[in-house]
C-alpha cells in the first residue's frame, strides 16, 4: 500500500475482552478465548487487535477503573497467557495494542488507598485533585463528579466515584505513566490506545463552570495545553522502540477543528476521529465530516471509526442496509480504520436488558434515565446455541452467530470478509488520497487512484452510478446485477467499482 509506517493504514479491531470469547465456561471472556480466536480474526483479515482493559479491577466501569496497570486480572488470565497471545498473534501477523488508562484509577488502587489514609496536603494527596469543598463539575456518568472523605475533603472524579482523577500536575504521576508506557512496550506490544487523551490536566484553579454539563469542548478538564507536551514526550518513548510503535488517543471534540493541536509533528502518532459516529446517513453531512477530517490530516493520522464500546451499534443508528454500505465507506478512505467487535456480524444495539443484570455506572448514576452502554457490550455469539454470559444474550442472538454467518454469502461476515481481502490487495485502498464525484444529491461518490470507486446511494429512489468498468464488490449481492444491467444504485446500498 506504498506506506512506511504499518500503522498508517492498518485495519484494527477493537476486543472487549470479557465479551469476546470465554475459553473455560465461567460466562466471562478471557485472554485464552481471544488467543483461542486469533484464527478467526487472520481469516477475517485484520492488522492488529486492540484490547480494552484487561486488568485487575473491581469492575466500577468496565475495567476503566484500574486497581494495577501491570498485571492481568484473573479472571481473565495471567500475564503469561498475555505474552502466548502476543506471541501467538504475531505468528498470525496481527499486532497487539493496549489500552492506557492515565485520567483515573480504581479508588481500589495502592495510590488511592494511601492517599485516603494519609492527612490532607500529604505527599499521598498529592497525586490526586483533594480539595476542602467541591466545584459545581458533573460527572460524565450523572451526579456529582466530587466525592467527600470521612476527614471532609473531596476528591475529584470526571467519571463514576470509584475512579478518582490523577493530579497531572504532579511530576511522580507523569513518571509512574511513563514506566507502564514502557512495561507493556517491553512485553512487545504495537502500540497503546490512551483512554480520555483529551482529559488528563485540570485547570490548577479548579473553577465553578459557567455550564457545569459534560461537555467534549475545550474547557478546564478537557483538552487542556498543557496536554501536548505530556504526548511530545511520549512520542519519544514510542519511538525510541525502533519507530514502529504506535499510539492512538481516544479525543472527542464538537468540531473537527479541536484535533488540530493533537496533530502537530511530534505528539501522539495517530488520535481518532469520531466524525462518523456523529453524523446522520446524509450525503451532505458525510461529505463535510469528510473533509473536515482530511483537511487536518487525514486517516493516516486520524483513523475512521464507526462505533466503539461507548457508542450505540451502527445497525441500530443506520438499520442493516444503509450499516452494510456504511462498512464499505469506512473501508474505503484513506488511512486507517478501526472495527469494533460484532460490526462484522452486523450486531445491533440489545435494548431488553433487566435492570439487575445492567453494569453501566452510567444507568445506576442517573437512577435509570440513561440506560447506558451495557446494549453494545453484549458477547458475541460464536454459535445459534447460546451459553450464559455475563451480559445476557437475547433470545434472538443466534441468528447473528459466526457459525450462521460463514456459510451465508449475503451475511454481514461475508461482506467484511471480502472487503478487507480486497483492501489489502488493491493499490489504491489504504493510505493516499481521494477525490469527490459529482453526482445527485444523494450519491456519495469518490476516486482513488489507480481505479477505484466508492459509490453509494443514500436517498430513497435509484440514482445513476458513477461510470465504471467493474463492480467490485457491493454491499448487497443483489446490488451487482442492477448495476451490470442499469448503471443504477438502489437505495442504501454501496459499490466498489473499478474503472
Amino acid at each position: 500500500m506504498g506506506t512506511s509506517l504499518w500503522w498508517q493504514d492498518a485495519v484494527v479491531y477493537e476486543v472487549y475482552p470479557r465479551s469476546f470469547a470465554d475459553s473455560n465456561g465461567d460466562s466471562l471472556g478471557d485472554l485464552t478465548g481471544v488467543r483461542q480466536k486469533l484464527r478467526y480474526l487472520a481469516d477475517l483479515g485484520v492488522d492488529a487487535i486492540w484490547l480494552t482493559p484487561f486488568y485487575p479491577s473491581p469492575l466500577a466501569d468496565g475495567g476503566y477503573d484500574v486497581a494495577d496497570y501491570r498485571d492481568v486480572d484473573p479472571r481473565l488470565g495471567t500475564l503469561a497467557d498475555f505474552d502466548h497471545l502476543v506471541r501467538d498473534a504475531r505468528d498470525r501477523g496481527i499486532r497487539v495494542l493496549v489500552d492506557l488508562v492515565p485520567n483515573h484509577c480504581s479508588a481500589e488502587h495502592p495510590r488511592f488507598r494511601a492517599a485516603l489514609a494519609a492527612p490532607p496536603g500529604s505527599q499521598e494527596r498529592d497525586w490526586f485533585i483533594f480539595r476542602d469543598g467541591p466545584t459545581n463539575w458533573h460527572s460524565m456518568f450523572g451526579g456529582p463528579a466530587w466525592t467527600q472523605v470521612p476527614d471532609g475533603q473531596w476528591y475529584l472524579h470526571l467519571f463514576d466515584s470509584g475512579q478518582p482523577d490523577w493530579n497531572w500536575q504532579n511530576p511522580d504521576v507523569l513518571a509512574f505513566f511513563e514506566s507502564v508506557i514502557r512495561f507493556w512496550l517491553d512485553r512487545g506490544v504495537a502500540g497503546l490506545r490512551v483512554d480520555v487523551a483529551h482529559g488528563l490536566f485540570k485547570d490548577p484553579d479548579l473553577p465553578d463552570l459557567d455550564d457545569p454539563d459534560p461537555a467534549d469542548h475545550p474547557s478546564a478538564y478537557y483538552h487542556r495545553p498543557e496536554l501536548h507536551d505530556l504526548y511530545r514526550s511520549w512520542r519519544a518513548i514510542l519511538d525510541s522502540y525502533h519507530g514502529d510503535r504506535t499510539a492512538v488517543g481516544e479525543v472527542w471534540t464538537e468540531e473537527a477543528q479541536t484535533l488540530r493541536p493533537y496533530l502537530e509533528p511530534g505528539g501522539l502518532p495517530q488520535v481518532f476521529n469520531f466524525q462518523l459516529t456523529r453524523v446522520r446517513w446524509d450525503a451532505g453531512e458525510l461529505r463535510e465530516a469528510i473533509d473536515a477530517v482530511q483537511t487536518l490530516a487525514g486517516g493516516a493520522r486520524a483513523p475512521w471509526v464507526l462505533g466503539n464500546h461507548d457508542v450505540t451499534r451502527p445497525v441500530t443508528r443506520y438499520g442493516p442496509r444503509r450499516a452494510r454500505a456504511a462498512a464499505l465507506l469506512l473501508l474505503a478512505l484513506p488511512g486507517s480504520a478501526y472495527i469494533y467487535q460484532g460490526e462484522e456480524l452486523g450486531l445491533p444495539q440489545v435494548r431488553g436488558i433487566p435492570p439487575a443484570r445492567r453494569a453501566d455506572p452510567r444507568f445506576r448514576r442517573t437512577g435509570g434515565r440513561a440506560l447506558g452502554r451495557d446494549g453494545c457490550r453484549v458477547p458475541i455469539p460464536w454459535s445459534a446455541s447460546r451459553e450464559p454470559t455475563w451480559l445476557p444474550q437475547p433470545a434472538w442472538w443466534g441468528r447473528y452467530a459466526v457459525d450462521a454467518q460463514r456459510g451465508d454469502p449475503g451475511s454481514f461476515l461475508r461482506l467484511y470478509t471480502a472487503a478487507l481481502a480486497m483492501r489489502r490487495d488493491h493499490p489504491a485502498l489504504g493510505a493516499g488520497s481521494m477525490a469527490w464525484l459529482e453526482g445527485g444529491q444523494d450519491l456519495l461518490a469518490f476516486a482513488r487512484e489507480p481505479g477505484f470507486v466508492y459509490a453509494a446511494n443514500l436517498g430513497q429512489v435509484p440514482v445513476a452510478a458513477p461510470p465504471f468498468r467493474k463492480v467490485l464488490l457491493t454491499s448487497e449481492p443483489a446490488v451487482r446485477d442492477v448495476l451490470i444491467a442499469r448503471g443504477a444504485l438502489p437505495p442504501g446500498t454501496a459499490a466498489w467499482l473499478g474503472r
